[in-house]
């Protein structure tokens, strides 16, 4: 079994930063793309950003200059840091990951449980 558990989010004013992590655990082998994805009220979910596991990264273009991903293999983390947070960036962010698993060998995507970012005007 994995889990993807993830801290970081919270209320902030428009123009500050958040940093979100995401950090997997459990029956791991290897992990390949990991990403950020997120959901406003209303809205369907969103690809944010994603990191291969040789570091290529890509980002949606509302975020470009404004967000970095990034990873720690040795942790099994990914990162999230968004500066010059605007309020259209108010969603549920949720962090994804293809892992291999080490009990059966297969390749699976898994999602965290979501964590809210509110940006105030």
């Amino acid at each position: 079994q994995v889990q993807l558990v993830e801290s970081g989010g919270g209320l902030v004013q428009a123009g500050g930063s958040l940093r979100l992590s995401c950090a997997a655990s459990g029956s791991i082998f290897s992990i390949n793309a990991m990403a950020w994805y997120r959901q406003a009220p209303g809205k369907e979910r969103e690809l944010v950003a994603v990191i291969s596991s040789g570091g290529r990264v890509k980002y949606a273009d509302s975020v470009k200059g404004r967000f970095t991903i990034s990873r720690d293999n040795a942790k099994n983390t990914v990162y999230l840091q968004m500066n010059s947070l605007k309020p259209e960036d108010t969603a549920v962010y949720y962090c994804n990951a293809e892992i291999r698993s080490s009990s059966d060998g297969f390749t699976y995507s898994y999602w965290g449980q979501g964590t809210q970012v509110t940006v105030s005007s």
